[in-house]
């Protein structure tokens, strides 16, 4: 698996932002059971620059908390079978690695989420990793009851790590 990290702050990303983003990426890809070796960008930004891209892309001029760019369309959410091995569609040629997408996350947003949820700036980012990451496997949460499935399976993932609401670093 190759997890490219990208930093466009103006700090170094601190050591531990980036072993928890390849912790729940890998833990995400264990939970939907991925057979194929893959390729994650990750993208730590601010406010301003969460902001211009979700402009670009979504025509919404403001920032939010992370946003998920899959190159996959699955008929089924986290659905592998449609993906043939061979296909130059979704595999690195060079690597042979599956390209789920890119995750861009906003680090201002990760920490005043945690003073607002009350969590760890950790347990907050850990969330919004995995949140992305079933984004990259095709789940959504448009509707109600695809929020719902969404919502369990994130909490799934986290309980997994050990990253409850209640997370405290040692």
């Amino acid at each position: 698996m190759s997890v490219y990290i990208e930093n466009e702050l103006n700090f170094d990303i601190p050591t531990r932002y980036r072993e928890i983003t390849n912790e729940i990426i890998n833990a995400s890809l264990d939970y939907v059971d991925c057979p194929f070796e893959c390729e994650i960008n990750v993208i730590f930004t601010d406010n301003e620059g969460i902001r211009a891209i979700n402009n670009e892309y979504r025509d919404i001029d403001a920032p939010t908390d992370v946003l998920s760019f899959p190159l996959i369309e699955y008929e089924t959410a986290a659905d592998f079978s449609m993906i043939e091995k061979d296909s130059i569609d979704y595999f690195n040629q060079d690597s042979n690695e599956l390209m789920l997408g890119d995750i861009i996350l906003n680090v201002d947003r990760i920490k005043s989420q945690a003073v607002e949820f009350n969590h760890s700036i950790y347990r907050e980012l850990a969330f919004l990793v995995a949140h992305s990451m079933l984004h990259l496997f095709g789940y959504d949460h448009i509707d109600d009851d695809e929020r719902i499935i969404m919502e369990n399976k994130q909490e799934e993932i986290l309980k997994m790590k050990g990253y409850t609401r209640d997370y405290e670093e040692n």
